[in-house]
């Protein structure tokens, strides 16, 4: 479950209590109810042990999990990050980090810059990392790491097979993340890329989506 634009309005970081209580049921079924997100991984995971989740989370778009208050295991190298950052700067104008909860892994940028053209810098300059814009804020994260690297060790701890993963979410970071998932759903507020990489769509968005999309997978689970 991604969190920003899924199960809060990006910008206001408000959560959806509707969908948070409908993913809290879910764990208290016997489901893993696990935030995979771009934030950081202990925000995730003061949100599952508020919100009643599974206390597992993978933050930093797939580059830190954490799994207890001082267990992190990092994919990522935040140094090869700001790196890059420092490179970019010299070329493209405008960027200026984004004031988030302390990364370990990535580093993360306001959306107030031409991300094609740090994309490009970053290519021309053949470094070790990837640029990518969730909607709340672009990240630079290490070559590799994205949310379905990330969430494909989780599965591995947790002995889970794709074919009983359901992944939500609304932006292009979340694609990776709906490739190692059996089903995917993007909600109403994704873009039309996104939703075209899911195997469903919810006509509503955010948290009214997550919602309408588990009732209507409950509903399909029980017809079958």
């Amino acid at each position: 479950m991604d969190i920003d634009g899924t199960i809060t309005e990006n910008g206001g970081g408000r959560i959806h209590l509707g969908a948070l209580s409908a993913l809290r049921y879910l764990k208290n079924q016997g489901h893993y109810v696990i935030f995979v997100t771009g934030r950081s991984s202990l925000e995730a995971y003061m949100l599952a042990v508020f919100g009643g989740t599974t206390k597992v989370s993978v933050g930093e778009n797939g580059g830190c999990i954490t799994t207890g208050d001082y267990q992190h295991e990092l994919l990522g190298d935040i140094n090869e990050c700001k790196a890059a950052l420092q490179v970019i700067k010299t070329k493209v104008a405008n960027v200026q980090e984004k004031p988030v909860f302390p990364r370990m892994t990535e580093v993360v940028l306001e959306r107030t810059f031409d991300i094609n053209l740090a994309k490009k810098i970053i290519q021309e300059n053949k470094m070790s990392v990837s640029i990518a814009d969730s909607q709340y804020a672009i990240h630079i994260n290490s070559k590799g790491v994205n949310k379905g690297v990330g969430f494909k060790k989780v599965m591995e701890q947790l002995e889970i097979d794709s074919s009983d993963v359901i992944a939500i979410g609304d932006s292009i970071t979340d694609v990776a993340l709906f490739e190692v998932a059996g089903t995917s759903i993007a909600v109403g507020n994704a873009d039309d890329y996104v939703k075209s990489k899911a195997t469903m769509t919810a006509a509503a968005n955010a948290g009214d989506g997550v919602i309408e999309t588990l009732n209507t997978l409950a509903v399909k689970n029980y017809e079958a």
